[in-house]
């Protein structure tokens, strides 16, 4: 008895003297230092490509803390509003509603195309073959899953509905977009998971047919529109996080995107 009670107790010692040497394995340092926030803030205010007069935009007080000891809210606003995404869905039937997208395809290198020269020179730029090539010959092959966007410079004009839309006489918009051509080759030659910009569209204004939307989005592609703060993410090296509302059924969603940027 005496001699199982030593063989116990000297074990649980060694026990004891083991853990206590056990050294925490260092965590890995994160090949990341800084969080760009791609997103607008969504308020009354917030442009929308529509020229409705009606409210797009409702928020109301529930509680207070005051009167009632917490703080909550009650808001309402269109699926395709301030910066959100576009589903699958929103132009092709069958296709992935917001809900439904692999959470897989929502995290993927950031590829920012800089074209706020061009854009700048017309209102009415198409993202082109050319501009595609101009950032391969600077930084090497799109990779797969690549999440693509537009640093068109759009976003300047966000404080100001009426020049963010840019509507002339006869209420034609006016902003830069994507040209088909350039949207099939990220699709069909760089397998991207998503594209985006910073204006209303990623067709352009003047679009009546939005061959862009249609295109992308039957190839289950998914889009992010009125993006913000491009000019503060990289061109290339950066980690796109897109986090849109879970609406179920939903063609769209408002959306927070992120660059990781090293």
């Amino acid at each position: 008895m005496k001699w199982k009670t030593f063989v116990v107790g000297y074990a649980l010692v060694l026990a004891l003297v083991l853990f206590g040497q056990r050294r925490t394995p260092a965590s890995e340092p994160s090949p990341f230092s800084r969080v760009v926030d791609l997103t607008h803030t969504i308020d009354d205010k917030t442009p929308v490509y529509g020229d409705s007069r009606a409210p797009t935009f409702e928020v109301h007080t529930l509680a207070s803390i005051p009167k009632d000891g917490y703080f909550a809210r009650w808001f309402s606003l269109p699926e395709h509003y301030g910066t959100h995404l576009d589903a699958p869905a929103h132009f092709a039937r069958g296709r992935w509603t917001v809900e439904q997208i692999p959470p897989e395809r929502m995290i993927g290198p950031l590829v920012v195309l800089d074209v706020r020269g061009k854009a700048q020179a017309s209102a009415d730029y198409q993202i082109s073959l050319d501009d595609i090539g101009e950032w391969e010959t600077a930084n090497g092959h799109i990779p797969p899953g690549a999440i693509v966007v537009a640093r068109t410079g759009w976003s300047q004009r966000w404080s100001s509905p009426q020049s963010y839309r840019n509507a002339d006489a006869k209420g034609v918009l006016h902003f830069p977009g994507y040209s088909l051509e350039a949207a099939k080759f990220l699709v069909e030659g760089r397998n991207a998971f998503g594209i985006g910009i910073d204006t209303l569209s990623v067709d352009y204004g003047m679009s009546k047919s939005f061959p862009v939307h249609q295109y992308t989005l039957a190839h289950s592609l998914f889009h992010l529109e009125n993006l913000a703060n491009l000019e503060a993410a990289p061109d290339v090296g950066a980690l796109a996080i897109v986090a849109p509302m879970k609406l179920e059924g939903g063609s769209g969603a408002p959306v927070r995107v992120y660059a990781l940027t090293k």
